[in-house]
Formats: C-alpha cells, sequence, structure tokens
C-alpha cells in the first residue's frame, strides 16, 4: 500500500514538471523556432573574395659619395692576366766523384800527423783531425775536440785565424756552443784540396789564431 502510493506521487511530480516544462518553452516560442529551422533551407555564409596583390616597382636612385657623383659610371670588363710561372727547387747534383779513404791510407795520414806533433814541442796546444766527408765536402763543418775547446779556447763565438804553411792568412767563424768551424773553413779545405783520410794538424799559436799544417 506504501509502495504504490509512493509511485502515484512520483509520477504526479514527473507529470507537473513536464507540465511547468512546456508552458516555459510556449512562453519562450521554442516549439515555433524549432519548426522553422526544420523547414528553412540551408544557405552557406559567402565567401570572402580577397584581393590580388599588386607588387609596385619604382626604380629609385642609388646615393652616390659627392666625390665621385659627377664622374662617369665605371666600365667592367674582362681582363687577361698573365700565368705566373714559380721556377720549381731544382735539387743540386751529388758529387759522384768523391773519394773515399782506405783504412790505411786514413792510419798513414796520422801517423805522419803524430811523428810531426812530437816534432813540435810543448809550448803551445796540438790537436790532430782526420778528416771526414762531412769536413771536406757538402756541409764544410769542422768538429774540434770538445775537450780541447772548452779547455783552450774562447768561451763566446769568435773569428778564428787559420794560418798555413805559406804564412796565408783563412778566417773563420767559431762556435762556441757547437764546438767547431763554420764559415770561412770551406775556403781552407778547397783552397788545400783536402779531402777524406788527410790528417790536420791545428797549433794554437794566440788565442784565435791557428797554425795548420795538412798531411
Amino acid at each position: 500500500m506504501v509502495v504504490a502510493k509512493q509511485k502515484l506521487s512520483y509520477e504526479e511530480s514527473r507529470q507537473k514538471r513536464i507540465e511547468e516544462n512546456k508552458k516555459r518553452m510556449e512562453a519562450l516560442n521554442l516549439p515555433q523556432l524549432s519548426q522553422a529551422l526544420r523547414t528553412s533551407p540551408f544557405k552557406p555564409s559567402p565567401k570572402k573574395q580577397s584581393k590580388p596583390r599588386i607588387v609596385e616597382k619604382q626604380l629609385v636612385v642609388v646615393r652616390r659619395s659627392s666625390r665621385v657623383a659627377n664622374l662617369p659610371s665605371p666600365v667592367y670588363k674582362e681582363v687577361l692576366v698573365e700565368r705566373v710561372v714559380i721556377p720549381r727547387r731544382t735539387s743540386k747534383p751529388r758529387d759522384l766523384n768523391r773519394v773515399y779513404a782506405s783504412e790505411e791510407d786514413r792510419a798513414e795520414a796520422l801517423e805522419k800527423a803524430e811523428s810531426l806533433e812530437s816534432s813540435l814541442g810543448t809550448d803551445f796546444p796540438i790537436f790532430i783531425k782526420s778528416m771526414l766527408p762531412s769536413h771536406v765536402s757538402g756541409g764544410f763543418w769542422l768538429g774540434l775536440p770538445v775537450h780541447f775547446c772548452k779547455t783552450k779556447l774562447p768561451k763566446r763565438d769568435e773569428v778564428m785565424t787559420l794560418i798555413d804553411e805559406e804564412g796565408e792568412e783563412y778566417p773563420t767563424i767559431y762556435l762556441a756552443r757547437k764546438t767547431g768551424l763554420s764559415g770561412g773553413w770551406k775556403g781552407f779545405a778547397v783552397a788545400h784540396e783536402l779531402a777524406d783520410g788527410d790528417a790536420v794538424v791545428f797549433q794554437l799559436v794566440r788565442p784565435t789564431t791557428f797554425k795548420v799544417i795538412a798531411l
């Protein structure tokens, strides 16, 4: 009995809400508007027509410096440039006629030099140098005995004078740090036709002067 009564009150309230909503719709004129939208044909909104873009070209006078404003316009043309040929470096031909001393010839020259050394006495410091290919050709660098250089020769670079048996003088450059003769030694070696295996006696007669005898 109670359930039936609750169901009846729910239906009554529901029907009442439907009647109220219907009256509101009629008051707002919604049924007529809905019917009109259903019957009216669909018309799309017209598209906007885009205007064509117009690009205007104008000739603009280029500003020129006042210094060149009254000068004629430059004329550009092709200019032929002569090709510069750089000469290639050519190596010097090797001395194919170089003669190398035998061990017997080298020993014989050293024996003669030692005999001469003993005859010169001990008044002046003496040393003997056996010539090698690098001493008498190519770079013409003559390395001297290090101990002799450290104890007898100047501590800085100097001009050392070489005096041969004829009394001719040959200035050379002595490099103290490298303990050897550089510039000028070539002139002495060529003038006396020194070759591999020759023995040369150096006698220090003054602080920067050698008396030199080649055997």
